[in-house]
């Protein structure tokens, strides 16, 4: 294991990994508050309503795996859980129907609201949100002539997101706004339909969590990749430069006026390990990962900002030590 400037490297070979126990270079070290606080850091390179880059640094493989799975499993959403067909004459049969409604991300913020208690078969306020789809295709009685196309010969031929409408429980209209609780995105496809198909839908939504159904995830993805690194040793110019360029993803290698290669960024290399298909340059680099450098890539699906996501998931770790805690002291 390398450990130059205080980091744990694994070296990537041609065919294999070199210096890569099981422990990740950390076995040997000794829990120390101090010293993992002086090392450790979050670094956000970008981040918007629905997406953020970030870096954690310094810290052990399985506090960044637990933030991931804690990401995708048991950080809340809500989510449409139950929907009574009252009538569904389109060609989508009613459990795909129940099913693509519930999987439609709603802008519903999880913790304005509570678990709906085991056995309950009415909601209040503080738990469910219902809603309605009731929506019938038409012939369109002005449709130009000579036209083939759907939008000019129905009316409501396309049943979209946005025409899923709220309906307050109680005391819900005062505390919430129509815009803060409905569908994410608008023009999510529900079904097509043809003049005589019409669809009248009671949906009712719950908070979960993603262990219990994929829909209930307040994530799309959430991954992390170890940081790539990347060390020239020797110099690398001209068609050598080009070739060696080439074996990386773009902008991993520059190469400056005089023709001569040099790392212009590392981070987006993918390992693909291609150089070592050269002979005359799968010499001249030596390509590595740090250990404690992890790479987060969190893709929202709208409910709350990535960055509410992760401070969410490190709620939830350290409420699951509190309570590991609280259990071993009993005994």
């Amino acid at each position: 294991m390398n450990k130059k400037e205080g980091k744990p490297r694994v070296i990537l070979e041609e065919f294999r990994i070199k210096n890569a126990p099981d422990d990740y270079g950390f076995a040997d070290d000794k829990w120390d508050f101090n010293k993992f606080k002086k090392k450790f850091s979050i670094v956000i390179v970008r981040m918007d309503n629905f997406e953020m880059e970030f870096d954690l640094i310094g810290i052990h493989p399985g506090f960044a795996n637990a933030f991931r799975r804690l990401m995708l499993s048991e950080v809340p959403s809500m989510a449409i859980e139950k929907v009574m067909i009252k009538s569904n004459t389109s060609i989508i049969q009613d459990e795909v129907l129940a099913h693509r409604l519930g999987l439609i991300p709603l802008k519903a913020d999880p913790r304005l609201f509570e678990y709906r208690p085991e056995g309950t078969t009415e909601g209040t306020d503080f738990d469910t949100l219902e809603y309605t789809l009731k929506v019938k295709c038409t012939t369109n009685k002005s449709q130009p002539k000579d036209s083939y196309r759907a939008e000019d010969l129905y009316e409501n031929h396309c049943v979209y997101s946005s025409q899923i409408k709220w309906h307050p429980i109680g005391n819900q209209a005062s505390v919430h706004k129509e815009a803060d609780i409905g569908p994410v995105h608008p023009d999510i496809l529900i079904s097509k339909m043809r003049p005589g198909h019409d669809l009248d839908l009671q949906l009712v939504a719950v908070k979960g969590i993603g262990s219990d159904h994929a829909k209930f995830s307040p994530v799309a993805t959430a991954s992390y990749r170890l940081l790539p690194e990347i060390t020239l040793t020797r110099e690398v110019r001209d068609s050598e430069a080009v070739l060696l360029q080439t074996c990386f993803s773009p902008g991993v290698i520059g190469i400056n006026s005089d023709g001569k290669a040099y790392v212009k960024e590392a981070r987006y290399d993918t390992c693909s390990r291609n150089v070592f298909r050269y002979d005359e340059i799968k010499d001249s680099v030596v390509l590595s990962r740090v250990r404690d450098h992890f790479i987060f890539n969190v893709e929202s699906v709208g409910a709350m900002p990535p960055n509410v996501i992760f401070v969410e998931a490190v709620k939830i770790l350290r409420n699951k030590c509190r309570s590991l805690l609280e259990e071993l002291n009993k005994f």
